[in-house]
């Protein structure tokens, strides 16, 4: 039996959004938003995080967005500091998906 496999496998840059929804796709687009807001609030006020709500943001317009994620894989070789911080958003954004979207979807 011959392998059916691709000889080489896409990179994540390529991997299109997976497809959700419509409502779960707004939720997350305007979710993501929010943060994005809250980061650039968190910028000029010492209360907020303003970076982690940008990585929060930027990690769900991801989801959605080919574009947003091609972006953060760059800034994420560009600036391999930020890569933890990063993760960390990343963490906490899919814990908020998985509560406003639901566990297993």
């Amino acid at each position: 039996m011959e392998d059916k496999l691709p000889v080489e496998l896409p990179d994540r840059e390529t991997l299109p959004a997976r497809r959700r929804p419509r409502w779960k796709r707004w939720l997350i687009l305007i979710t993501g938003w929010f943060f994005i807001f809250l980061g650039i609030l968190g910028l000029f006020l010492p209360i907020l995080q303003g970076i982690l709500f940008l990585a929060i943001g930027s990690y769900l317009l991801s989801l959605e967005s080919p574009w947003v994620r091609k972006k953060m894989l760059q800034m994420q070789r560009r600036y391999p500091k930020l890569s933890a911080t990063l993760e960390e958003a990343r963490i906490r954004a899919a814990r908020y998906a998985r509560k406003i979207l639901g566990k297993g979807k």
